[in-house]
């Protein structure tokens, strides 16, 4: 009897480890709705209420130099297309929140900046490099994953985020 326990819960185990390359995030793909705090008020987001937008989300953390260096980048996205229906969401996954803040000190962000407290925003994207960015479109579909930040990189990215302003315009 134990040994068909074993078996049993060997088989379970099987069945349920492999949900979470499952879930993964693809582009072509639908983003997952995770909750987030703001970093600046404690406000509450989910990435649902982005629908209609579209979303550059932004992983990042205070030890991680191609992130101080893509911060620019996305103030300048956010100064450009913010009225155009971008938002920009960058998720803090520093351990300390002073890091962060002392970070944000050095690297002020225009943009919104929210904390991943729990990293379970982090898992259902399945992060794997710091910075890790997604581009969603207005239909919550993520169009782009774009791991690791090289400013040559910057016109492209702009040019995909130029893209997906106009081709949903008319849907807002």
């Amino acid at each position: 009897m134990n040994q068909r326990i074993s078996v049993l819960l060997c088989a379970v185990l099987a069945l349920i480890l492999p949900i979470q390359a499952i879930f993964a995030v693809e582009a072509g793909g639908k983003a997952p709705d995770c909750g987030l705090t703001s970093m600046r008020d404690a406000q509450r987001y989910d990435l649902r209420q982005f629908h209609g937008k579209v979303l550059y989300v932004d992983f990042w953390a205070s030890w991680c130099g191609p992130c101080a260096k893509s911060f620019p980048f996305l103030n300048s996205l956010h100064e450009k297309f913010s009225k155009e229906g971008l938002q920009i969401l960058g998720v803090n996954l520093d351990e300390n929140p002073a890091d962060a803040k002392e970070f944000l000190g050095k690297y002020p962000a225009d943009f919104t900046v929210a904390a991943d407290a729990d990293e379970q925003c982090a898992r259902d994207f399945d992060v794997k490099a710091m910075p890790s960015s997604y581009l969603v479109d207005r239909k919550g579909v993520v169009r782009h994953i774009q791991l690791g930040f090289r400013p040559g990189e910057a016109k492209e990215l702009q040019s995909l985020v130029e893209r997906l302003l106009a081709e949903h315009a008319g849907a807002q």
